[in-house]
C-alpha cells in the first residue's frame, strides 16, 4: 500500500479509480481527480503548500512534486503526464501537458495547455510557456510552436495509455486502486 500521511491536519484527497503503486507517497494537502496514477518511487508533497491535480493525471517513477512555503502551490489541470523523474517545484500546468523526463519546473512557472517539455529541460522560476509550445534545454526556451493536433494526440495519446497501464496494475493488484467506482 502506497504511504499516504496527514502533516498537520491535512490528509490528502482522492477522487474515483486513483491508482497508487506500493511505494508511492502523497503527503498532507494534496487533492486528486479521477482516474490518475501516482507510479513507483513518486513522491506528492503537499505539507508546505497545496497540491491540486485534475484527472486522468500521470505522475510517473521517481518524481518529485513539491512546493514552496506559503508561497508557491502545485496546479495541475487534467489529461497530464509527468514524466519519469521529474521535478515540479510550486508551479502551474494546464491542460493536456507533457512533461518530459528528467525534466525540472521551478516556483511560479507557468506551463499553458497542450505545452510540451522536452527531457530534461530546465523551466527557470518565474517562466510562461504558452499555450502548444515546446520547450527545451537548460535552461529551457521556446523552440517551436506544436500543431494542436499533433500536441493532442502526443499528450493526451500518452495519457491514455498511463489508463492502460493502470488497469494492468489493479486488476492483479486491487488494493492499488484508491476509491473504486462501484458498478
Amino acid at each position: 500500500m502506497a504511504l499516504i500521511k496527514t502533516i498537520q491536519g491535512k490528509t490528502p484527497k482522492f477522487g474515483h479509480d486513483c491508482y497508487l503503486s506500493e511505494n508511492a507517497t502523497v503527503i498532507g494537502e494534496v487533492e486528486m481527480g479521477d482516474n490518475c496514477s501516482v507510479w513507483f518511487n513518486a513522491v506528492v508533497r503537499g505539507d508546505v503548500n497545496y497540491i491540486k491535480i485534475g484527472n486522468r493525471v500521470n505522475i510517473q517513477d521517481g518524481s518529485c512534486l513539491h512546493t514552496l512555503y506559503k508561497k508557491a502551490a502545485i496546479e495541475i489541470g487534467d489529461d497530464v503526464t509527468i514524466g519519469h523523474n521529474v521535478t515540479v517545484h510550486g508551479a502551474k500546468i494546464g491542460n493536456g501537458v507533457l512533461v518530459g523526463m528528467g525534466a525540472t519546473l521551478l516556483d511560479d512557472c507557468e506551463i499553458g495547455d497542450g505545452a510540451i517539455i522536452a527531457a530534461g529541460a530546465l523551466v527557470l522560476k518565474n517562466t510562461r510557456v504558452g499555450e502548444g509550445e515546446l520547450w527545451g534545454g537548460v535552461p529551457a526556451k521556446f523552440i517551436k510552436k506544436v500543431a494542436p493536433e499533433q500536441a493532442k494526440e502526443l499528450n493526451i495519446g500518452i495519457a491514455g495509455h498511463y489508463l492502460m497501464y493502470t488497469k494492468w496494475f489493479t486488476d492483479e493488484n486491487p488494493e492499488t486502486l484508491i476509491n473504486p467506482t462501484e458498478g
